[in-house]
């Protein structure tokens, strides 16, 4: 875009939960290396849409502004995305607009405007019990020593940031499901892979054979291209559907 040229971005506002939403533009001068939260900060600066009125600063979650903290995951332009790492200068070139458009997550309740209630993930993450089973009240001397290979599979799973645009973009996600999603399911690979964390491993995978869980997978592979950390979501899903399918073999036989 060449110098001296304008920018135009439309955002779905709502003012509280239960309000009706409506969209507001906003035109700000370009600069080149600007991301969305530089946007949203610099409209804060000056919060006058494009008709002359003085207007409130856009709400959003933001911390980290590094693609860690994942609290900043909103609708780009119609995609679920990091708004610290959506630079404007490729959102403009895949549109060939000079229009970007900032909408909430959509299977989220809004907080207001672009800001969603994503505690869901969390209760999911509950249900499977996803955390090392050690309160810290006492020493309990050195862990249990892992194999490199096994390090090496854990780690991309320790990446998840909890976004939650696997969630976002899952066909199955919804509340006819009530599927926990593709980023819970890794979770749980995560901790019955590791030395300690694997006490609660049975545990984990009757949550994940009840209400909601990786039999509602329909597999449509949205979650591992959307996901902005590229962690193997869909290896863990298949992985995790292997294991709760031997875990009911075994509480079947077990009766």
């Amino acid at each position: 875009m060449a110098k001296g040229q304008t920018i135009k971005v439309e955002i779905k506002r709502q003012a509280t939960p239960d309000a009706p939403s409506y969209t507001e533009k906003f035109e700000m001068p370009y600069r080149p290396g600007l991301n969305i939260t530089s946007v949203l900060v610099e409209i804060a600066a000056n919060p006058v849409n494009t008709e002359g009125k003085e207007t409130s600063a856009i709400t959003y979650d933001s911390n980290c502004l590094e693609e860690i903290c994942g609290s900043c995951a909103m609708l780009i332009n119609g995609k679920a995305r990091m708004a610290c790492s959506a630079l404007v200068d490729r959102l403009l070139d895949e549109t060939k607009s000079d229009t970007i458009t900032l909408a909430p997550l959509s299977k989220f309740p809004v907080v207001r405007d672009l800001a969603v209630d994503r505690s869901v993930l969390f209760e999911n993450l509950k249900k499977v019990q996803a955390w090392v089973p050690i309160d810290g009240t006492y020493d309990l001397g050195p862990g249990p020593k892992q194999a490199p290979q096994i390090q090496e599979e854990r780690y991309p799973l320790s990446n998840c940031i909890s976004c939650t645009i696997c969630m976002e973009v899952c066909p199955q996600f919804n509340t006819q499901t009530n599927f926990v999603g593709a980023a819970t399911i890794a979770q749980a690979k995560l901790f019955n892979m590791d030395p300690s964390g694997s006490v609660l491993k049975e545990e984990r995978l009757r949550a994940l054979s009840g209400d909601g869980g990786i039999q509602e997978c329909g597999f449509a592979q949205n979650c591992v291209q959307a996901c902005p950390k590229q962690l193997p979501l869909t290896e863990a899903i298949s992985d995790m559907g292997r294991d709760v399918f031997i875990q009911k073999v075994k509480d079947f036989v077990s009766r």
